[in-house]
């Protein structure tokens, strides 16, 4: 599976201003808070079109264009690069010129193509770590290539971490002889 790198990419078509957005997401949550965010962000634009997959989540939307114009072409591009976990925004600032329906699809399909950074998507494991403060170099030392998501101080470090499976597999012996392992959940990364 493939998903993508968070990136921005923009496009000038007949006076419209097109900004591309490309967000990896793990969740419907994820989601609305990212379209939350970006429609504060970029509050005077004209449309706000996107397309998400996440796992068997599948959705377009044309956010005021005409139907078919915008949302579905973003999507198309998501399917053919076979995309999971991945939500793209293509925001509209309307330059006084009309498209036309197959300009649209074009402008859309392009704007999407054009911001598109792709990347495997690896099964990981979020797990949370406890352990003494004497360990900490140790810990950290060991955690190189994986994600530390939260890090809370209190009797003992307590470390929230993403971790592909291969990673884990290769420290985990080491790990749990210096600290309190728990697997949160299954996660891709």
């Amino acid at each position: 599976m493939k998903t993508v790198i968070d990136s921005k990419n923009e496009l000038v078509i007949n006076k419209s201003h097109f900004i591309t957005l490309y967000y990896r997401v793990d969740n419907l949550i994820d989601v609305n808070e990212k379209l939350k965010k970006v429609k504060l962000e970029y509050k005077d634009a004209t449309h706000y079109c996107y397309a998400y997959i996440v796992d068997n989540n599948i959705k377009a939307s044309d956010d005021g264009e005409p139907s078919g114009t915008a949302g579905l072409p973003i999507l198309n591009i998501l399917k053919k690069e076979n995309l999971d976990h991945v939500l793209c925004i293509v925001i509209r600032y309307f330059g006084g010129i009309k498209l036309g329906a197959g300009g649209l699809v074009r402008a859309y399909s392009n704007a999407a193509k054009n911001g598109l950074k792709i990347k495997d998507l690896q099964k990981g494991f979020l797990i949370r770590i406890s352990f003494d403060y004497s360990k900490i170099k140790e810990i950290d030392y060991l955690l190189n290539e994986s994600i530390i998501v939260n890090k809370d101080f209190f009797e003992t470090p307590i470390y929230d971490i993403n971790i592909t499976i291969d990673n884990f597999n290769k420290i985990k012996d080491k790990l749990n002889k210096i600290s309190k392992v728990k697997i949160i959940n299954e996660i891709y990364m």
